[in-house]
């Protein structure tokens, strides 16, 4: 079985920690992954655009000049469509992109997006994360001694812990989310994945379903 290394603060080696991308799924779906992604995007949007038809410009609905003998083109008023400054002949309204997928196939998907960065190498393994107080120069310590600084990177932590999230939340393509939070969005968007064991384990053991407590994988260096 796959060992990752776990450090500590200073990116010193302090353990390993049995896990494998089979662990999460058995194998990778990239349509499903392709699918999660692009709902959680059109979710995001506000979806608040809006152009104005004929009946909605302000302008005047008089005849521009009678029908016949003028040798013009007829024409009708000032806010026809094929006319500057009238209106969109098929205005464009606001409306709701949402969309759901049943609800077993986004968690399969976000368990898919966490093996894939098992097996791309692109997960690191801390022991513990936590400040007494916010601390962004204290982050970006940790971040460099893990080597991770020059990546977009998502923390993962067991729960929410508003010091970490606000240390993180300044760095330039740093986000930290609780694991219980993580999405397949979410874990592609960055190209790495820090987590702490405890929130690995959490994954784990979620992932083993039905609340079945999962043993610990930790070896002690």
């Amino acid at each position: 079985m796959p060992k990752l290394t776990i450090h500590d603060r200073k990116g010193n080696k302090v353990g390993t920690y049995n896990v494998e991308a089979a662990d999460f799924a058995s194998s990778i779906n990239k349509q499903l992954l392709h699918d999660a992604v692009v709902m959680y995007q059109a979710n995001q949007r506000q979806g608040s655009h809006k152009t104005k038809s004929r009946a909605e410009v302000a302008a005047s609905t008089k005849k521009l000049y009678r029908q016949k003998g003028t040798g013009n083109a007829r024409a009708g008023h000032r806010r026809s469509g094929i006319r500057r400054g009238g209106g969109h002949i098929f205005a464009i309204k606001p409306r709701d992109y949402s969309y759901s997928l049943p609800r077993k196939a986004l968690q399969l998907a976000t368990r898919m997006a966490i093996a894939s960065k098992i097996e791309d190498d692109q997960l690191v393994v801390i022991d513990e994360l936590s400040f007494d107080a916010p601390k962004t120069r204290d982050m970006v310590s940790i971040l460099k001694h893990l080597n991770v600084q020059e990546d977009s990177l998502l923390v993962a932590t067991d729960g929410y812990d508003v010091n970490v999230y606000k240390s993180g939340r300044n760095i330039d393509r740093v986000s930290v989310s609780p694991a219980a939070e993580l999405n397949a969005l979410n874990v592609l968007a960055a190209r790495r994945l820090l987590v702490t064991k405890a929130a690995l384990d959490a994954l784990r053991e979620k992932a083993a379903g039905n609340g079945k407590k999962v043993e610990s994988s930790e070896s002690a260096e």
